[in-house]
C-alpha cells in the first residue's frame, strides 16, 4: 500500500492507494432470504464479516435473463426493480465471503474485477 501526504489539505490529510476487488451483485428487489429482503440480508452479513464497504443501488429500469423490462414508469410499475450491491475489499476478504453469497443468492449475477482504491483521510487519530 502506498501512502502520501496530500498537498494543500488542512490538518495532515493523507492519501493511500491499494489494490482491491470490486464485486457487483445484481439481484431483484423482491428477492428475500429468511424473511428479509435479500439486499438487506447481504449487507448485514457483509458488515458482520468485517468487509470494508458495501453500497446498495436501486435501479430505475433494467432487464435480465428473462428479458422482462422492469421500470418505475407509472404506466408500467414494477415491484421487482433491479438492485445492485457494490462491495469492495482486499482479495482475501472477498474470497472468504463468496461461499456465503453462494448460499443466499438463488437468482442473480455477480461480477468481479480488480480495482485501485484511493482513500483520502486524516492521520490525526494515529
Amino acid at each position: 500500500m502506498k501512502t502520501d501526504r496530500v498537498e494543500g489539505c488542512e490538518e495532515n490529510c493523507m492519501k493511500s492507494e491499494s489494490t482491491a476487488i470490486l464485486l457487483r451483485i445484481f439481484i431483484g428487489e423482491s428477492d428475500h432470504y429468511k424473511g428479509k429482503p435479500l439486499y438487506m440480508y447481504i449487507v448485514e452479513m457483509l458488515k458482520a464479516e468485517g468487509i470494508a464497504g458495501a453500497t446498495v443501488f436501486r435501479g430505475i429500469a433494467g432487464f435480465g435473463k428473462h428479458s422482462r423490462i422492469h421500470t418505475t414508469s407509472i404506466l408500467r410499475l414494477s415491484t421487482d426493480m433491479p438492485i445492485l450491491i457494490e462491495v469492495s475489499d482486499l482479495e482475501e476478504n472477498i474470497e472468504r465471503i463468496r461461499p456465503k453469497l453462494d448460499e443466499v443468492i438463488n437468482q442473480g449475477l455477480i461480477t468481479e474485477e480488480k480495482v485501485k482504491i484511493v482513500f483520502y483521510g486524516s492521520d490525526k487519530n494515529k
